[in-house]
Order: structure tokens, then sequence, then C-alpha cells
């Protein structure tokens, strides 16, 4: 009796996405890396590439048996597949199949990284001229736009940066 396939997260290393999508499409696997454009920044040029939509994850189908899971891990770069102590946890298809729909649409994509910081939370710059600066999240100013707080002798300085040069610190690292 075959097993009946799933859609599952799989984490990948660092900017490797693309690698293992390819890698796992050359095995005839299902897979997806959904996209979105982005601006980049370069010292003299600004540009639209395409970036994951989810960095660091892509989604693959598969289902429960171990080595067809275990060919999916054994691609360079594949980390884990996403669930809890009792497997991997699957992808409703109807999720999988809005993902498609919303990325085909070519419109521009907004992802929860800077929505879901609340006032207090730690966080770090990543680029631009304040990379590196750690600070507190304060509020959101449209348009993609943040203001965080630095605490510098006793006293605050607020500072507006770009959403996406900025990110949370887990509250371990903090």
């Amino acid at each position: 009796m075959t097993q009946p396939f799933h859609w599952f997260a799989l984490l990948t290393r660092s900017n490797f996405e693309q690698i293992v999508f390819d890698q796992v499409t050359k095995k005839n696997i299902a897979a997806f890396l959904p996209k979105t454009k982005k601006t980049s920044r370069r010292r003299d040029r600004k540009r639209i590439i395409d970036v994951p939509l989810f960095p660091g994850y892509l989604f693959v189908r598969s289902c429960f048996a171990s080595a067809h899971q275990l060919s999916i891990l054994k691609t360079l770069g594949a980390v884990r597949m996403l669930g809890n102590t009792d497997g991997p946890t699957p992808i409703p298809d109807t999720q999988i199949q809005s993902l498609k729909i919303m990325t085909s649409a070519g419109t521009d994509l907004i992802t929860g990284s800077c929505i879901r910081l609340k006032k207090g939370d730690p966080v770090m710059v990543l680029e631009g001229p304040m990379a590196g600066v750690r600070g507190e999240f304060f509020q959101h100013k449209g348009k993609g736009r943040v203001i965080i707080k630095i605490t510098l002798l006793g006293q605050y300085a607020g500072v507006e940066i770009d959403g996406d040069n900025v990110e949370k610190i887990p509250s371990l690292l903090s």
C-alpha cells in the first residue's frame, strides 16, 4: 500500500534555498520555493532581485516513509523538516495552493518579519550605516519604516529605519 503524499516545510542552510530546490527537483521530488521581488542595494546601483519569500525554507511533497524523507534530507544544504517529536508536520494542500496563487499574481508580498515586532522587542540593524546597532523596537511608521530606540548614557535616541533592515533578536541572545 502506498502512503499519501503531503507538503512539508524544509529548513535549509542560510542562502541555500535555490540550491536545495534545484537538487530536490533533480530527484523527481515535487518542491515549491515561493519568491518575491526585493530591491537590492549595492554601492553604486539598485536593482530588483527575486528572493525567497520565507528565507531558509522551501516546501517539498513527501510521504511519511523514512526512505523518502531521508532522500530529501541527504540533499546538500537541507537541514530538517519542520515538525515536532512525532515527526514532520504536514502543511495543508490548500495553504500551498493559496501561496502559489499569491506568488504568481506578480504583486508585492509582505511577510510577517516586520509586522510581528512588538513594542519593546530587542532588535538589531542588519544593513546600512547603522548595521550592527542593537536597540528596542518602538513603533511602525508605515510604508515599511520602523522606529527603534537606542539607549546610550542612560538616555534614549530614536532612529527611523527601513523595516527590512531590522531583525528581532531571539530572547536567548538579547
